[in-house]
């Protein structure tokens, strides 16, 4: 996650507007004419069985939409978003769908640069206030990374950001459907780091 209210060109619009920007959108990509990549001709040479080669897992940061960052086309990675990359099970769930049942070798976890659900565990943590609603849970879950790194660190936000994939890596490796596999090199787990200012993924070591 990123930023803050009100910020950005589309934010504080009405929902009325924001509909109607998605479905222009689609009518674009259905009538073969995106202004944002995505030709409809690689949705038709997908159409049939599935056969992905990677899951992964992002933030839903809406600077990182997954697919486009690695120029993928349809049918090519399956997408799992939640705030901070956090898992929970039905996330677990899924990806141990994808490796089980369809083979995917490769799961990654991506995280990148100014996340703001890391952010908002910082400013708990400093300020001993926790966020009301399910946004704990997300802030409960990122927290350990953060503690890990230590509030007097100056740079706590940004590697508490690489722990926190770290940390994400190593409990989807020892997951209990996914560890076999992992362990007999059929399915690797690993983790990296979205630049923001550079598009670039810089892969991260185990740490």
């Amino acid at each position: 996650m990123g930023g803050t209210p009100g910020q950005g060109r589309q934010a504080g619009g009405t929902p009325r507007a924001a509909l109607a920007d998605l479905l222009a959108g689609n009518r674009r990509f259905v009538s073969g004419q995106p202004i944002h990549g995505h030709d409809v001709t690689a949705a038709a040479a997908a159409s049939g069985d599935q056969q992905p080669y990677a899951v992964v897992l992002g933030c839903i940061d809406s600077r990182v939409p997954l697919e486009a960052i690695f120029d993928q086309t349809f049918g090519a990675i399956c997408v799992i978003r939640t705030g901070g990359h956090v898992l929970d099970r039905a996330v677990c769930g899924s990806i141990e769908y994808v490796v089980g049942q369809l083979g995917v070798p490769l799961v990654m976890v991506l995280g990148h640069e100014r996340c703001g659900a890391v952010g908002a565990a910082v400013d708990a943590l400093r300020t001993g206030e926790r966020p009301g609603g399910s946004l704990a849970y997300l802030v409960d879950e990122i927290a350990p990374a953060v503690t890990e790194i230590g509030l007097d660190d100056p740079a706590v936000h940004p590697l508490a950001i690489r722990r926190h994939v770290r940390r994400t890596v190593r409990t989807l490796r020892d997951d209990d459907l996914l560890a076999g596999p992992v362990a007999t090199g059929r399915v690797a787990v690993t983790g990296g780091l979205y630049d923001l200012a550079t598009g670039e993924v810089a892969l991260l070591d185990p740490g």
